[in-house]
Parts: C-alpha cells; sequence; structure tokens
C-alpha cells in the first residue's frame, strides 16, 4: 500500500497563493481594459469610421482641455482613452526595443524574487506579487493588444490606459493609468 503524500508546506501553499494573486490581478487588469477601451472608442470621434452610425449614448464629454472623457465620480475621475507607447508618463515611446525587452527580463527576475521570497515577509511577498502582476499586464498589451489605428513605426504594442484623475483645482491631470499600473505603484 502507498503511503499519503505528506500536506504541503507552508512555503508551496504561499507560493501557490502569492501566483495566483497574480493571476487574479493579471485578469482583473486585461478584463478592465477589453470592457472600458471599446466602451470609449466606440464614443470617441478619433474612432467614428470603425463605428458607422451615431455614438450610442451615453456621450462621452469634452474637458477645457479637449480631452474626451466618461465621468466616473464627478469631475475628478474618468476614464479616458490613451495609448502608451512609451514607459511610466509615457516617456521613451522611441525605445520600445529596449523597453519591452526590459520588462521581459524584470519579470523572470520579480518571479525568482517571489520564489525566493522568506516566509517572515509577508509585505514584501505582496509588493513583488503586485509589481509582477502589473508587469505582466503591461507586457501582455506590448506582446498581444493591436489598436485599432496602429502605429507603422512601433514594434509593439501600446499599453491600454483609461484611468484619469483630474484636480480642477490646480487645472492638472494626473498621467492616465490602467490597473496594472496602479499594481506597479502600490507595491
Amino acid at each position: 500500500m502507498s503511503q499519503p503524500s505528506p500536506p504541503p508546506t507552508r512555503s508551496v501553499r504561499r507560493l501557490v497563493g502569492a501566483f495566483l494573486a497574480v493571476a487574479l490581478l493579471v485578469g482583473l487588469d486585461l478584463w478592465s481594459k477589453a470592457t472600458v477601451m471599446p466602451f470609449l472608442e466606440a464614443r470617441m470621434t478619433e474612432f467614428q469610421a470603425f463605428h458607422p452610425g451615431p455614438p450610442p449614448e451615453p456621450e462621452l464629454e469634452r474637458d477645457s482641455h479637449g480631452h474626451e472623457r466618461y465621468p466616473v465620480a464627478g469631475e475628478w475621475l474618468a476614464w479616458m482613452h490613451n495609448l502608451n507607447y512609451g514607459a511610466a508618463f509615457g516617456r521613451g515611446g522611441g525605445i520600445q526595443k529596449i523597453l519591452v525587452p526590459g520588462r521581459v527580463l524584470a519579470i523572470l527576475v520579480l518571479v525568482i524574487l517571489v520564489l525566493r521570497a522568506p516566509p517572515h515577509r509577508p509585505v514584501y511577498l505582496c509588493a513583488l506579487v503586485l509589481v509582477l502582476s502589473g508587469a505582466l499586464g503591461n507586457l501582455y498589451d506590448n506582446l498581444f493588444y493591436e489598436p485599432l489605428i496602429p502605429h507603422p513605426d512601433k514594434p509593439f504594442g501600446p499599453v491600454r490606459d483609461f484611468i484619469d484623475v483630474y484636480f480642477a483645482v490646480w487645472d492638472w491631470h494626473f498621467a492616465t493609468f490602467n490597473v496594472a499600473d496602479a499594481c506597479i505603484s502600490v507595491g
């Protein structure tokens, strides 16, 4: 008769939990992008050729800077269509051939760090999980997302950003971001 296998150790359960959290966060990021971006594109003047007929309701509102936005919570929080070919805050769009392989390398390092995370450092593990999730979500866009209007000079796809925070008191927009970016920032 075979002996029953021993129960999984705490470290194995911890790692399974960590990678399950990564999968859930990446899924949330990709689902939110796949839901919000077509909603915005169907209402944007730039994409009318792809959506014949009048734009569906509700229509987008233009802010004082000419941005087409869908208000979510007053004037300060909205959805706004943005395709980012660069790094943080849209910087470095001209160096995609370095950025995307750099993201792949960062993901490999993060996976190793998650696997080696000490058991007595749960906050450290949570931070790694958040950053890894965000990096994977954005890398997915670089490798697999094809925009309606492709950019012929870019070897990789853009990252889809849609969360727009606006501070009217200072007339200032924070850089448009997505769930993956929020994970990276919090991590």
